[in-house]
């Protein structure tokens, strides 16, 4: 981590606390979690890929994107990462049946009813 420190740092970036890391030009964290990586109790077995100039970056897909907001949801009752799933899964391509098989393994079936319930909603008034 040291040498990623370093770099973050020749950016503006300074460490926040643990594995976050701020700039003060933004109100977002910058997080390195210990892998594997997973999403609530599951391993996360692909990636979607994106090159930008030279570099490629490692990104989750939408539904991975939903299940992950989800995941903080459902495990710590943060309606405001429930309000970020309702946002990607309106404005993305995502694989609701997945999403829903995901949710039964993470014993939490009765909270995808409800995101599911307020993404209709979203929808059907028109927020997005």
């Amino acid at each position: 981590m040291n040498r990623v420190q370093a770099a973050l740092e020749d950016l503006g970036f300074y460490k926040e606390m643990g594995r976050y890391f701020s700039h003060p030009d933004t109100e977002l964290l910058l997080e390195f979690p210990p892998g594997p990586l997973s999403i609530g109790n599951s391993p996360v077995s692909s990636i979607q890929t994106m090159k930008v100039g030279d570099s490629t970056l490692n990104l989750l897909t939408p539904t991975q994107c939903v299940m992950d907001r989800l995941a903080a949801f459902y495990h710590w009752d943060d309606t405001q990462s429930l309000k970020q799933a309702i946002l990607v899964a309106a404005l993305h391509d995502v694989d609701m049946e997945n999403i829903a098989e995901w949710s039964i393994q993470e014993g939490k079936s009765d909270l995808f009813n409800r995101f599911r319930t307020d993404l209709d909603n979203s929808k059907s008034k028109q927020y997005l």
